[in-house]
């Protein structure tokens, strides 16, 4: 495989996520990722501790631009109903210059926190939403050529 030029690395400001469907327009970061659960096994006459997958946890961070009270909005209405709101997320990470773009849908995806109210003199503010995720499917992916 040939050396990788700069250009091709690719730009978070293509980034977009749509929730159920309707596309965030106040993004800042984003994160998701799957833990591996796994149990330490030990094998006669090793010494090694070695690991057998038990299952797994999706778990990200959604951080937007504190233009609206999204957290609230989302979930804390629907939350004093006691009821928990389940979302589809996708994402799209795409840049004109680079080898391609991902995507990825997360299913079940529940918030853990909100944040009601918070602010600090003279910085932009943002709104965390941390969350978890049952499912998820990987839509497109770049490949190595």
């Amino acid at each position: 495989m040939g050396k990788v030029k700069a250009n091709r690395q690719i730009n978070g400001t293509f980034g977009a996520i749509w929730l159920d469907g309707e596309k965030l327009a106040d993004v800042d970061s984003f994160e998701s990722k799957v833990a591996i659960n796994t149990e330490d096994v030990n094998m006669s006459e090793d010494l090694a501790t070695h690991k057998k997958m038990t299952g797994w946890a999706g778990e990200g961070t959604l951080v937007l631009k504190k233009v609206y009270s999204t957290g609230a909005v989302l979930i804390g209405e629907k939350l004093k109903e006691g009821i928990m709101p389940v979302f589809k997320m996708v994402t799209k990470l795409d840049d004109p210059d680079a080898f391609g773009a991902e995507r990825v849908a997360l299913e079940e995806v529940t918030f853990s926190e909100f944040i009601l109210s918070k602010f600090a003199q003279k910085e932009l503010q943002t709104e965390e939403l941390p969350f978890a995720f049952a499912d998820y499917e990987p839509i497109d992916l770049i490949e190595r050529g």
